[in-house]
């Protein structure tokens, strides 16, 4: 039984060499595999660690899930940067160079599309952050919140305090809602301007790194001649939604302040804007592969 597997990490129709002087997933030197005009980039790596038991148990620790995925980014970035190219899932897996060479042969025409969609762009991340504190110090609510606050200070202390707890409750909710507005129009807005655009599931605050409520992690292809386009109108978002929200004072000077500008580009909620990129397409160059089965594969 063999003890090492083909990991592969992505396919592109450009044969550039200057990648393989990289070392991938645990150190080991990246190599291609060609078929036709298609070519794999990939390497060798121990089963003991990708066989399908072991890597069970290794996708729950966390550092080594990091390690890997880090390789992973750092190949196909650098393959991107020869041309189009069509990332593959982290941690894929075949049992040998032939299977890969099949896979090249098999799937070559849902490949060669892939590539064609993301030739001459990129990938750019935009996340979008809001505290959920915010709510019960910027007064997130209309005149029946302050109705209720006013009746909060006349109320006996043990009522008084159930007012507050669900007075609370009702401005988290209202500022939920709110963000989550402002993030679909920062959302269309941007998809005004890419290709194309994806909203992933929020990440946990674990890979986040961050305690706010993440409203909006969307990806978006764009053109590279459009990318300082798309950077600035991300930037513009970014000033307004800084200053947005009720309570917030306009600058002084000539024309509109930040809270104003908020309110022009339909932003009533503070909130952070994220931007990250560009990357290689990863959200835009899904091809279904399987490690098993008919595919073959190390798992």
């Amino acid at each position: 039984m063999a003890d090492s597997g083909i990991y592969l990490y992505a396919v592109t129709s450009e044969a550039g060499e200057a990648c393989l002087k990289l070392r991938g997933v645990l150190d080991a030197p990246v190599r291609k595999i060609s078929r036709g005009d298609l070519a794999a980039y990939v390497s060798t790596v121990p089963l003991d660690q990708f066989g399908e038991e072991p890597l069970g148990h290794l996708l729950e620790d966390l550092d080594w899930v990091g390690g890997v995925a880090r390789a992973h980014h750092r190949v196909v970035e650098s393959v991107a940067e020869a041309g189009p190219t069509a990332p593959v899932r982290l941690v894929t897996v075949y049992s040998g160079e032939e299977q890969v060479r099949e896979l090249l042969a098999r799937r070559h025409d849902d490949f060669l599309a892939v590539l064609s969609r993301v030739a001459g762009r990129r990938e750019w991340g935009v996340k979008a952050y809001v505290d959920p504190e915010s709510a019960s110090h910027a007064g997130v609510g209309g005149p029946a919140e302050r109705e209720t606050s006013r009746g909060q200070r006349a109320a006996r202390p043990g009522t008084a305090y159930l007012q507050r707890r669900k007075a609370n409750l009702r401005s988290r909710e209202d500022l939920w809602r709110h963000a989550v507005a402002c993030a679909e129009r920062l959302h269309a807005a941007l998809g005004e301007i890419a290709v194309a655009g994806r909203r992933h599931r929020p990440q946990d605050p674990q890979l986040s790194g961050r305690k706010e409520w993440m409203v909006l992690n969307g990806a978006y292809l764009v053109d590279e001649e459009r990318s300082a386009e798309f950077a600035a109108a991300v930037m513009a978002f970014r000033e307004a939604a800084a200053g947005a929200g009720p309570g917030t004072e306009a600058d002084a000077g000539d024309g509109a302040g930040v809270g104003e500008l908020g309110r022009v580009m339909g932003m009533d909620v503070s909130m952070d804007i994220e931007l990250t990129g560009p990357w290689a397409p990863y959200s835009f160059t899904a091809v279904e592969l399987e490690t098993g089965g008919r595919e073959g594969g190390a798992r």
